[in-house]
């Protein structure tokens, strides 16, 4: 699988693709690159990541392809209608698919989120505003929501 790493503020990203979409965003120790990997979605993801760590993108537009079951697919395209700069918690989420009994298995399709940071899962925050539950870790949680609220302002005064 051809993989790239891409260096971000708050650690390595390892970006895996499928044919000319990309298929996993992950958080790594290490650095990869394959020399197979699509040049033009190299730049793409490089010029996306770039503006959305510099504050300037609020919506990512790049070709995906996750895997996962359908209700993952369901609970993961949900995410992504989150808008920059706001959290919902998991029972909200549930509630958005039209079940709030699903917020377990909503919970547990969002851990499993392949597609960091793109598809939004670090939006997702437990009752009462707790931090809970992301695969990169808590702190980048909590820099990834305090970064886009931060420039969340900044979009605003864009439109």
């Amino acid at each position: 699988m051809p993989s790239i790493t891409y260096i971000s503020p708050i650690g390595l990203l390892q970006i895996d693709s499928s044919a000319n979409a990309i298929s996993g965003i992950h958080f790594t120790e290490h650095e990869v690159n394959t020399t197979d990997f699509s040049p033009k979605l190299k730049k793409l993801i490089t010029e996306q990541f770039d503006e959305y760590f510099a504050g300037r993108l609020f919506q990512f537009d790049l070709p995906i392809q996750p895997s996962g079951t359908e209700f993952q697919l369901r609970v993961w395209k949900q995410l992504e209608a989150i808008e920059y700069g706001r959290q919902i918690t998991y029972s909200e989420l549930a509630d958005l698919l039209s079940d709030k009994k699903l917020v377990r298995a909503v919970g547990g399709a969002n851990a499993k989120n392949p597609l960091s940071i793109v598809v939004p899962c670090h939006r997702v925050i437990g009752r009462n505003n707790k931090l809970v539950g992301y695969a990169g870790g808590i702190w980048r949680k909590k820099w990834l929501l305090r970064h886009e609220m931060e420039n969340a302002n900044y979009k605003k005064t864009l439109f």
